[in-house]
């Protein structure tokens, strides 16, 4: 039997990516943070398939949960892909828990992965926020500002190479008159 969370363990706060569920004590892995619940609805009624909105969890293709409801804190639970919780799915039962699969600190956001449909259908267009994705930009545009320093510094190079060039032909001359050249009399 999994531990469930106390109702007090998580608060709705402010987030990168806008509100997100955050930890107010600690939370150990295994444990049942909070239930992901709303209208069942079903795929084969035309008008309960072309509801659209981002809070709808599939449980399989037939049944979908819609978490819009403001009571469903779960819809709180921001994308990660290095999360810290994961979703699972009771299709039978009908029913969405979120179980942490790492220890959890006071503090933290509480997130999981959404999956490649979400992501690539919501998140892909206007880039992944998570933690880990961040990371990586930051890294990439790190290694691409020392690579754009490393060409503007060949550059910078090349230019006092050439300069230093037309200085010595410069001295080279003497008076106006061009030293080394013989010169053909007339």
């Amino acid at each position: 039997m999994p531990i469930i969370a106390s109702s007090k363990s998580y608060r709705v706060g402010r987030s990168k990516t806008g509100l997100g569920l955050f930890a107010t004590m600690p939370i150990k892995k295994g444990t049942r943070i909070i239930r992901y619940h709303g209208p069942i609805l079903d795929s084969r009624i035309p008008e309960q398939d072309d509801i659209e909105n981002k809070y709808l969890f599939e449980l399989n293709n037939r049944w979908t949960i819609d978490g819009s409801v403001r009571k469903n804190l779960a819809r709180y639970i921001n994308h990660s892909c290095r999360p810290n919780a994961e979703s699972d799915v009771r299709p039978r039962e009908r029913k969405v828990f979120i179980r942490a699969i790492r220890n959890i600190e006071p503090g933290d956001e509480i997130n999981y992965d959404y999956g490649t449909d979400y992501f690539k259908a919501y998140l892909k267009p206007i880039g992944c926020k998570c933690p880990s994705c961040e990371a990586k930009r930051k890294k990439q545009r790190a290694e691409e500002r020392a690579e754009r320093a490393k060409v503007k510094a060949r550059k910078a190079k090349k230019v006092v190479a050439k300069s230093s060039k037309t200085k010595a032909a410069k001295k080279k001359k003497l008076n106006g008159h061009a030293v080394g050249k013989t010169r053909a009399r007339a």
